[in-house]
């Protein structure tokens, strides 16, 4: 095989910075145009759609920031350093990224993407900063690579990508599921609800409740996981978390027979900064979690786990949270509010069936995040071997 080329980023790749349109100029805001900033694809996939806010031509012409093409990439430079996302349309993007596009003379989007996925250590390292961590150019510069022929770049990538497009797909599955379950429960729940109903508050349905409280002199460095929002919003949106937190057996033990802990069917949902990310405990899984943070929702009496979880999970649920959320600042979701929340519960048999469905469900989903995590775990293996050359690919 042909030898690779000892080089550095910023030689490969073209460097696009972003903007922000004026905030007090609403002509700028709200158009058809997408505008990214990091919160829109730090989660862990490899595309990015969509974008919370949006921009007007107006706003485009008037700022400087750049239109990037599909396909291109987006990689964030200040704060949660080295986040990468390939563009799945035009985009528009804020200063606290890097818009990339790969010399097409030497490589690819789709190799560089790669490339870019195996050298964040690199740019954690090397970061310049003081509040904050950021990339500025000449990171780039100091970031050595060895890069290989054309032929063998776009047969790393195709092994890749094969990986991440099945992840892409059993994503988007689970988000049609997601739909399929809010359409469901829409239709029993609102639409075909009758006046005789018996109407109930959330928390004459559930108990919920938080945590008791763990103090940091508790930690220890092995154990039994401790959760907070960040765990719990990454364990909802891919089934595994990078946890960094233990509190020993015992004292799990001891906080767990006379209060309790978080059993299968259990539901934890985020409620203080990003809200309303709903978790539902899986079968065997052991771990306490942070007061205050995260609300606990548990003893389901009149109404199945299955069915309150993908309720939160679904617009009709986010909606019915957010009339309830408080603080400007810091919002947050109360405990005493989400039992006020209220509900007509129909017959039995309704729900029994409603329960079913739900449950097939969430079996399915389950099933596909048990498979994202086999395929992420392997890609995340081939990554560094197939970069560094340590793994050869047949052409």
């Amino acid at each position: 095989m042909s030898p690779w080329k000892e080089t550095n980023l910023f030689e490969i790749i073209e460097l696009i910075g972003g903007g922000t349109p004026k905030t007090s100029i609403p002509e700028y805001w709200n158009g058809d145009i997408p505008w990214l900033s990091v919160a829109d694809f730090n989660n862990g996939k490899k595309y990015v759609f969509e974008t919370e806010k949006t921009i007007t031509e107006t706003g485009l012409n008037n700022s400087s920031t750049k239109l990037l093409k599909k396909g291109d990439i987006i990689i964030s430079a200040r704060g949660t350093v080295g986040v990468v996302a390939v563009l799945g349309k035009e985009m528009t993007f804020n200063q606290s990224c890097y818009g990339i596009r790969a010399k097409q003379e030497i490589t690819s989007n789709e190799y560089v993407y790669y490339l870019l996925k195996d050298t964040v250590s690199g740019f954690l390292q090397i970061a310049h900063g003081g509040v904050f961590d950021t990339i500025t150019r000449d990171t780039f510069k100091e970031i050595e690579i060895s890069l290989p022929p054309l032929p063998e770049q776009t047969a790393i990538a195709s092994v890749l990508s094969s990986l991440d497009d099945k992840i892409g797909l059993l994503h988007r599955q689970n988000a049609t599921l997601e739909k399929m379950a809010e359409s469901l429960f829409r239709q029993w729940f609102v639409e075909d609800a009758k006046e005789e109903w018996e109407e109930k508050t959330l928390g004459e349905l559930l108990d919920i409740t938080s945590s008791k409280r763990i103090f940091y002199s508790e930690y220890v460095p092995s154990g039994i996981p401790f959760y907070r929002s960040k765990e719990i919003i990454e364990l909802r949106n891919s089934g595994a978390t990078s946890n960094e937190l233990y509190i020993s057996h015992e004292r799990f033990n001891e906080i767990s027979s006379k209060f309790g802990s978080p059993k299968e069917g259990d539901i934890l949902m985020t409620s203080v900064g990003t809200l309303g990310v709903a978790y539902r405990v899986k079968e065997n899984e052991k771990f306490y979690f942070k007061d205050g943070n995260l609300t606990w929702f548990k003893d389901f009496k009149g109404l199945p786990s299955s069915i309150i979880y993908l309720w939160l999970t679904s617009k009709i649920g986010q909606e019915e949270l957010d009339l309830i959320t408080i603080g400007s600042t810091q919002q947050a979701l109360t405990i005493e509010g989400l039992k006020s929340i209220r509900f007509r519960i129909p017959p039995q048999e309704i729900v029994s069936k409603c329960e079913k469905q739900f449950d097939g469900i969430i079996l399915k989903m389950d099933s596909n995040q048990t498979q994202i995590r086999t395929l992420t775990t392997l890609r995340d293996t081939l990554l560094p071997k197939l970069m560094s050359g340590e793994v050869r690919v047949e052409m």
